[in-house]
């Protein structure tokens, strides 16, 4: 069995996802803990990592049925084949998940807009990102990942840069 990747419509991965496993497929969602403020309240709130993404671990003739699931719109293709993702980067970011809580040590103040990141940790490790900004303990950079351009926020502690040598 392979884990595929499945593009969902905007904010229904999470239905998606429980739609898929009350079907019986193996789905996984990787979320993350955000603060999100209303008028009247801060609550922290879980949102996926990769919107418009949930990863669903099928056997290749079974894939097609869950096409079927309200909400999803197509699987991810790679040059011509549906995108397969490695086990060993499903659990990388299921450990990068459970270690965003850390808070880490170095002082990343010396970094600009634009400036040029080496991700040394994580499921993104070895990628180069550009710095956009800093909040809090994590970085926001863009990379270059996926064939498509994102925005990651990783720990500080994941990251290195010429600057800080």
């Amino acid at each position: 069995m392979e884990w595929y990747v499945i593009h969902t419509k905007p904010r229904f991965e999470k239905k998606v996802a429980a739609s898929l496993e009350a079907k019986g497929y193996t789905v996984y969602l990787p979320l993350r803990k955000v603060l999100k403020q209303w008028s009247d309240r801060k609550k922290k709130v879980q949102e996926p990592l990769i919107k418009s993404y949930v990863f669903i671990q099928t056997e290749e003739h079974l894939r097609d049925q869950a096409l079927l699931t309200p909400g999803v719109v197509r699987f991810l293709f790679w040059l011509g084949k549906p995108a397969i993702v490695l086990p060993g980067e499903i659990e990388g970011m299921r450990r990068f998940l459970g270690e965003l809580d850390y808070v880490p040590e170095k002082h990343w103040e010396y970094l600009e807009y634009g400036d040029n990141v080496q991700i040394k940790e994580g499921i993104f490790k070895h990628q180069q990102g550009t710095f956009i900004a800093r909040q809090g303990n994590k970085l926001l950079l863009n990379v270059q990942s996926l064939g498509q351009l994102i925005k990651v926020e990783i720990p500080l502690y994941y990251a290195s840069s010429e600057k800080l040598k």
